[in-house]
């Protein structure tokens, strides 16, 4: 795959975030798919992992707020988020081990 093509996935990935992000986040979302379609493909690996933290935050939002169909919006597309980062090198395996542990 070349890296133009990563950062296009990547952005339709955003796309679909920014889709299922509340009104208050939504703004982040189009600034890093802005930045996304604008910097150098090198960036691409900060990129996705920037994506991946920005889809936790809105997953513990919506969970905070109660809102069951925004979190399952926001999971699945975390969940592809991190599928399209490990198969595209730009994540290692073990990048959820980084994270600190999920609060209950």
């Amino acid at each position: 795959m070349t890296r133009q093509y990563l950062a296009g996935e990547l952005s339709v990935l955003l796309e679909r975030l920014q889709a299922a992000a509340s009104v208050t986040r939504a703004g982040q979302v189009v600034e890093l798919r802005h930045r996304v379609e604008s910097c150098p493909v090198s960036w691409l690996a900060e990129a996705v992992s920037k994506a991946m933290a920005l889809a936790n935050n809105l997953c513990w939002d919506s969970l905070a707020r109660g809102d069951a169909a925004g979190f399952a919006s926001q999971a699945t597309v975390s969940a592809d988020l991190r599928q399209f980062g490990i198969c595209s090198a730009l994540l290692p395996e073990d990048e959820s081990l980084s994270h600190p542990p999920m609060r209950w």
